[in-house]
């Protein structure tokens, strides 16, 4: 119930992408529904209009709604009474600019994949089109939807490590090991095409998580960074194992690794920080974790159970009772439910609540495309230092 006495209901939820075969679409469906804020309503699923039809058979779609082009759901969502409120586009890279442009000046809000577009220039595009419209958008940068790595953050700003001296992330995978675009295999072909994925191979697909996780948790950003770009994969065209090196205007320095030729590793994602007095470990295959260690003192283990740790109040909400453990599905529904929060707070003539600022905006997803360039460049100059502004 609002405060001006109205029911407060389901979010519609369209979905430009995500039918038959895509890895993301599905978990962008559940986690929408995990707590209970949407329902989805329509979508064009896919750029071949058969698998379109097809996926929203699949997903239970109203044919009048199962669209097969992005440009006619655009058009036949514009005007409907029970229209949809906003769109996820968990295309390939090529194919977010032109839909989130298209949506936010016919009134709708959205939630976009990451890297946000193909180029910089796109990404101001749009961070000027939300500003021009008003719109909301979220950019799903997932491992901030994790309870502990906000407790982290909000521990870094309590200033319980004291001033920053290294901030340093690893995302580390094996899939593509072996050559797998060329078994025709869908999720490694598009993205190792750069006319679908942009000029970053390993770089704009996961290197950009670990860089906006270093950022959201340390609250720092580097004024300059040194890349060196490898594709390993025998004629593959983009890169596959990234190293990187972050320099901070106040004397901290930080590392990225991001990999996905490393065997043994499933999706590997570490992140740690550390400052004159304590430091910070949290791993994502043991996401209910975060080891807190003040210098000289033993390492504490802190889990989300309880209203706070260590004297800081957690910023978020947990999905379930203690001893229950969240994962990845759980942090993806925390970055709908800020969506959703932020859009009952417009819509009901409120401030929203702190914690659901938290989800990357449209800026955040512009300055990972500048990382994106930036990285590009210093590989290009030999590993020179560039700014990533």
């Amino acid at each position: 119930m609002t405060k001006s006495g109205k029911v407060r209901r389901r979010l519609r939820l369209g979905m430009v992408g995500g039918g038959p075969g895509s890895l993301i679409g599905p978990v962008h469906r559940l986690a929408a529904r995990i707590d209970d804020r949407y329902e989805f309503v329509a979508g064009a699923l896919s750029s071949n209009p058969e698998r379109a039809r097809q996926g929203g058979r699949e997903a239970h779609l109203a044919p009048d709604r199962s669209y097969e082009t992005w440009q006619a759901m655009v058009e036949g969502e514009r005007n409907r009474p029970d229209r949809i409120d906003v769109v996820a586009i968990v295309t390939p890279n090529n194919v977010h600019y032109g839909p989130a442009k298209a949506f936010m000046e016919a009134g709708f809000d959205v939630i976009c994949d990451k890297p946000l577009t193909m180029t910089v220039e796109e990404a101001e595009d749009l961070v000027e089109t939300r500003r021009r419209t008003g719109r909301l958008f979220a950019v799903t940068h997932t491992y901030a939807g994790y309870p502990m790595v906000r407790q982290a953050r909000a521990m870094v700003a309590a200033g319980l490590l004291g001033k920053l001296r290294l901030v340093n992330v690893e995302y580390v995978q094996s899939w593509l090991t072996e050559s797998l675009e060329a078994t025709g295999h869908k999720q490694a072909a598009w993205r190792t095409d750069p006319a679908q994925s942009g000029a970053g191979g390993c770089l704009g697909d996961i290197a950009t998580h670990a860089y906006h996780l270093a950022g959201f948790a340390s609250g720092i950003t580097p004024e300059a960074i040194c890349a060196d770009l490898t594709s390993f994969g025998p004629g593959r065209q983009l890169d596959d194992n990234v190293h990187l090196l972050l320099r901070y205007a106040d004397g901290a320095r930080g590392m990225i690794w991001a990999s996905q030729v490393a065997p043994g590793n499933d999706n590997g994602i570490r992140l740690r920080i550390y400052g004159e007095k304590a430091g910070l470990d949290w791993q994502q295959e043991q996401p209910n974790e975060l080891i807190f260690t003040r210098f000289g003192e033993p390492p504490q283990r802190l889990t989300r159970a309880g209203p706070g740790v260590v004297g800081v109040p957690a910023p978020y909400i947990p999905h379930g009772p203690a001893g229950h453990p969240e994962g990845y599905f759980e942090a993806f529904a925390q970055l709908y439910t800020d969506v959703a929060d932020q859009i009952a707070a417009r819509d009901e003539g409120h401030a929203p609540p702190p914690q659901s600022l938290l989800v990357a905006s449209v800026e955040e997803g512009a300055a990972g495309m500048r990382f994106v360039r930036a990285a590009l460049e210093s590989n290009r100059q030999g590993g020179t230092w560039v700014p990533p502004g």
